[in-house]
């Protein structure tokens, strides 16, 4: 099972998926809803479905905030039968229309080891590219309600998309802020993304709820906080590639430890180099 909504805000509630701890945000307006991600499978999705419907009757519209696997395999299952929108950012969804295998292959792999049930629902996952793609950003009418899909910059991926529900002052940040462990930046833009977490933090007010892509939600002082340590990352990786450092020595001091900050170097490197 994958958990139930909790409402954190009016009208928008939160699902946390307990086996990788994922976020889905469900906004219910007057006679329509919006889902924000669909989780890993299938079976999670099917999960997914009847906790919406224990919250809605409505019919939804799907956003994916980015195309890693735990945030857009579940599409086909919510979106397909009936056929319903699903918007992404129009890398994350050519990524979904154009390399199903390759993403397929990709998630098996990074979870075949730790999580080998996982893996093998995974390999069978049907993938169902999104139908419509945000540039920049696009604004949805949701049963009444004014909801932003906005692209802040690369940052955890090239096609990261952020939800902002100004009448409840909730945003979601996708994998761009993360809680329950440090940001993944295996695909990421380290020197690009805190100005991606600045752009996003344009939308808040004091008072907003930044629900992240893993975890519990957080206040804005968290996000600045994060955004400090990814702003201090950015700069050590810059340092340590002019003076000819090894990653290694740059990742040792990393706010988020030696093994993420390693992965951080190498990623800041390609890119100084313009091999990303």
């Amino acid at each position: 099972m994958t958990g139930r909504f909790v409402e954190v805000a009016d009208g928008v509630h939160v699902l946390r998926e307990p086996l990788l701890q994922v976020n889905v945000t469900l906004v219910v307006g007057d006679d329509a809803a919006l889902l924000v991600d669909t989780l890993s499978t299938a079976g999670q999705a099917r999960d997914l479905a009847a906790a919406a419907r224990a919250v809605t009757p409505h019919p939804w519209i799907v956003v994916n905030t980015h195309h890693h696997f735990d945030h857009c395999f579940g599409n086909a299952t919510l979106a397909a039968d009936p056929p319903r929108p699903v918007y992404a950012h129009e890398v994350a969804a050519a990524a979904l229309r154009e390399r199903p295998d390759q993403l397929r292959r990709a998630a098996y792999e990074e979870v075949r080891e730790e999580r080998p049930a996982l893996a093998a629902e995974l390999a069978d996952t049907v993938l169902l590219a999104p139908t419509h793609t945000v540039i920049t950003e696009t604004v949805l009418d949701v049963g009444g309600r004014r909801v932003l899909l906005r692209h802040p910059g690369h940052g955890h991926t090239d096609a990261d998309l952020v939800v902002h529900v100004p009448d409840a002052d909730v945003l979601v940040a996708g994998d761009l802020v993360e809680q329950s462990g440090p940001p993944a930046f295996e695909e990421s833009y380290p020197l690009q993304w805190p100005d991606a977490v600045a752009d996003l933090l344009r939308l808040t007010t004091p008072a907003t709820v930044v629900v992240p892509g893993h975890g519990d939600p957080v206040d804005v002082e968290f996000v600045r906080a994060q955004h400090a340590q990814l702003v201090e990352q950015a700069w050590m990786i810059r340092a340590g590639h002019t003076g000819s450092a090894p990653p290694e020595r740059v990742a040792a001091e990393s706010p988020f430890g030696a093994r993420p900050g390693l992965i951080a170097a190498r990623r800041g490197y390609a890119e100084l180099d313009g091999t990303p």
